[in-house]
Order: structure tokens, then C-alpha cells, then sequence
């Protein structure tokens, strides 16, 4: 059950946090991976090993995704490497706590470019490439935050959540007559070194008290990544997994 042998994955972002974990998850259950990384060189590598470790194939590719040039390298890489790609994790994302009144035109497209153009041109490449597999998968890391408000001083980052939910809600349409899902995964508060770095300890235990079941673990997030990536999922696209611990029911 949700075996992944044969499959090749790419995920973004995935040197650290939720997109290693997901790497890790899938390469347990079989698949070879690429990681996407741009500035982590060293975890990158690692993560890299892990997955040699398992017994599966692995490399990694150092890209903007946010790059347009960067990108189509990335693809063309993962064509001539590996000679398909069958999944797709659009993982990359940043976030910044800076009230409206403080944040600059320049914070507003940082942020947009490096969590939605990101998942648009990864999607746009992959697709191209699925469509003469005529099978493939999507997922995307959106947010509770895009599915409600957003913690103060994180509108760019609701906004751009919210636009990956949109996006992939109309590129199902666009790949059920290719075989190709696209899904959604909306997180809740999860413990990682990106948590820590946007919310004071203070915080942190704020949130974890306030969340039903307290704070998720990446290999929440990774269990939801699977099993969209599966051959048990095939008859789902257009959707969105929430992994929240009950913070956000809907």
C-alpha cells in the first residue's frame, strides 16, 4: 500500500523541514528523488546520502525556483538523469512577519515569488513533461493561513497560500485528461527549524496549547505527501489535505 518503487520525485526545497521529510517519506516507500535546494549546500548533501542509504537513487539540483532559467535546467537535469519524472512536491516557501504599514512592495514580491511563482513554473514544467507520460502528480504545500486569516503581520504570506489552493484547483482540471493530479496540502502550526525561526518560545507554546492536538510533526505533513503520491490516490485531484491537529475545521 502506497508503494512509490519505480517512481521518480522532485521535491523543492528540500534540503531541510517538511521538504526532507517528504523526500525521506517517499524514498522509503520507493521512489528515487532529486532535491531542490538554493542555499543549504551541506544539508542538501546529506539528506542526499539518507536517501543513498535506503537503497534508492538520488541526486540534487542547486536552483532558484523563483527563476524561470533556473528551472528549466532543473527539468531538463531531471530528463536526462533520471528520464521521467513521475511526482512532483512544490515545497519551497518563506514567510515574514512585518505589519502592512511596515512592509515594502519589494517584502509583498519576495514572498509571492518564492512561494507561488515558484509552485506556477515548477507546475508549468512538470506538466509539459507528465503530458507525454500521460500520468504524473502535483502536490503543493499551501497553509491554513491561506485558508483563513493569517497570524498578524503575514498578509503576503496568507495571500500566496491562498493563490497555490486557487492555482491547483484549476490545474486538476487541466490534468485529468493527461492522468496528471494536482493537490494541496494545508499544514497547520508544524515543528521545525522554520517554526522557530518566525516564533519566539513564548509563541510556540502559545500555539501548541491552543491546537487541539497540539503541534504536528513533519512526518504528519509526509504521511499526506504519500499517500497523494500513490496509486491509492489516483482518483483524487482538486483537493486539499488539511494537516492541522484540529486548528482549523472547515
Amino acid at each position: 500500500m502506497f508503494d512509490l518503487t519505480g517512481k521518480v520525485a522532485l521535491i523543492t526545497g528540500a534540503s531541510r523541514g517538511i521538504g526532507k521529510g517528504i523526500a525521506l517519506a517517499f524514498a522509503k516507500q520507493g521512489a528515487d528523488i532529486v532535491i531542490n535546494y538554493l542555499h543549504h549546500t551541506e544539508e542538501a548533501s546529506r539528506v542526499v546520502e539518507e536517501i543513498r542509504s535506503l537503497g534508492r537513487n538520488a541526486d540534487m539540483f542547486m536552483g532558484d525556483v523563483a527563476d524561470e532559467n533556473n528551472v528549466k535546467e532543473m527539468f531538463a537535469f531531471v530528463k536526462k538523469e533520471f528520464g521521467r519524472l513521475d511526482i512532483l512536491v512544490n515545497n519551497a516557501g518563506i514567510s515574514q512577519a512585518k505589519d502592512i504599514f511596515e512592509m515594502s512592495l519589494a517584502d509583498w514580491e519576495r514572498v509571492m515569488n518564492i512561494n507561488l511563482t515558484t509552485a506556477f513554473l515548477c507546475s508549468k514544467y512538470a506538466m509539459e513533461m507528465m503530458k507525454e507520460q500521460n500520468s504524473g502528480r502535483i502536490i503543493s504545500l499551501a497553509s491554513q493561513a491561506g485558508q483563513r486569516e493569517a497570524l498578524f503581520g503575514h498578509v503576503h504570506y496568507a495571500a500566496s497560500k491562498s493563490g497555490i489552493l486557487a492555482m491547483n484547483k484549476t490545474l486538476a482540471r487541466t490534468g485529468a485528461p493527461h492522468n496528471i493530479t494536482v493537490n494541496s496540502i494545508a499544514p497547520g502550526v508544524i515543528f521545525t527549524d522554520f517554526t522557530k525561526a518566525v516564533h519566539t518560545d513564548e509563541e510556540v507554546e502559545e500555539l501548541r496549547n491552543s491546537i487541539p492536538l497540539g503541534l504536528g510533526k513533519v512526518e504528519d505533513v509526509a504521511a499526506a505527501a504519500v499517500y497523494l503520491a500513490s496509486d491509492e490516490a489516483r482518483y483524487v485531484t482538486g483537493a486539499t489535505i488539511d494537516v492541522n491537529g484540529g486548528s482549523y475545521i472547515h
